[in-house]
């Protein structure tokens, strides 16, 4: 798709947090925040799809003055902060998710691995690792320890994620459930090199875009612009009509999108608003 063709007619404008509006440091960067108050000046409506917690992705929803549900969890749970309306809420069937845990803990895998059970927007783990810890710092979140996460299965999880530094071990792990669970089982991704996550099949940020855009908002998919870094983003910017990658992203992610943007730390967002938007 040429670029002349692209970002005609947007009226809504969706984005990641992490590795796209939020680097390093964790903000917004002014710049950023300036061109998207610019867009939304234009009446363009800009909304967040993330694969944090709903709790985590809270104050990104609020510093950029979102008034749309919140897509968080991949889209898993879809949410208004204003008035607490639920759209959507997909959970992991707890057989499959009992699976995985038998998995993570295998011998060879169990020392390695972080295991994080997601449930009612509380962050369950065996035992506080030092990668939890840093994880839990980042999200501004506080995770409840439980010994054997079985025993916190009351309710589905919205997510499983299993966390290490061994990117290796995290890109291994993958390629193995994706040949034991089809798509039909399981949706399965990376948000960042070191997160392996599971959801419900029906689950991603493209299902929830599509969602908010044509059910929400009664938008068709060339009216919608997305912005993300990584592979969790790829079905929404496969979707939308103006879909942009991030320098910082993966290659295979850059590859389907219709625009490659600065790196998160030179501000892409803002790059990409005044290109297409402003």
């Amino acid at each position: 798709m040429q670029k002349q063709s692209l970002g005609k007619d947007i009226k809504l404008l969706v984005l990641d947090i992490d590795g796209t509006i939020a680097g390093v440091a964790n903000e917004i960067r002014e710049p950023v925040l300036q061109a998207v108050r610019a867009a939304q000046a234009k009446g363009i409506q800009v909304a967040i799809a993330t694969g944090r917690m709903y709790q985590a992705a809270l104050r990104f929803h609020h510093t950029i003055g979102s008034t749309l549900p919140l897509m968080a969890y991949q889209g898993a749970l879809i949410q208004d902060p204003t008035t607490q309306t639920v759209y959507r809420h997909w959970t992991v069937p707890k057989t499959l998710v009992l699976q995985l845990l038998d998995h993570f803990e295998q011998p060879d895998l169990r020392s390695l691995l972080s295991v994080h059970f997601y449930i009612n927007d509380q962050l369950y783990v065996r035992e506080i690792t030092s990668e939890t810890k840093e994880y839990a710092e980042r999200s501004g979140v506080t995770p409840i320890p439980v010994g054997d996460l079985r025993t916190a299965l009351t309710t589905e999880p919205t997510k499983v994620l299993a966390l290490s530094d061994d990117t290796d071990l995290i890109n291994t792990l993958l390629g193995n459930l994706q040949t034991r669970y089809t798509p039909a089982e399981l949706y399965l991704t990376k948000s960042v090199a070191t997160f392996f996550e599971a959801t419900n099949p029906l689950v991603s940020k493209g299902t929830a875009v599509r969602y908010l855009a044509e059910e929400q908002l009664g938008l068709q998919a060339e009216n919608v612009m997305v912005i993300g870094d990584n592979f969790n983003d790829i079905e929404m910017i496969e979707y939308a009509g103006t879909g942009i990658a991030m320098g910082n992203a993966p290659e295979a992610v850059k590859a389907l999108a219709n625009w490659v943007a600065p790196d998160v730390e030179d501000d892409g967002v803002a790059a990409a608003i005044e290109t297409f938007l402003l």
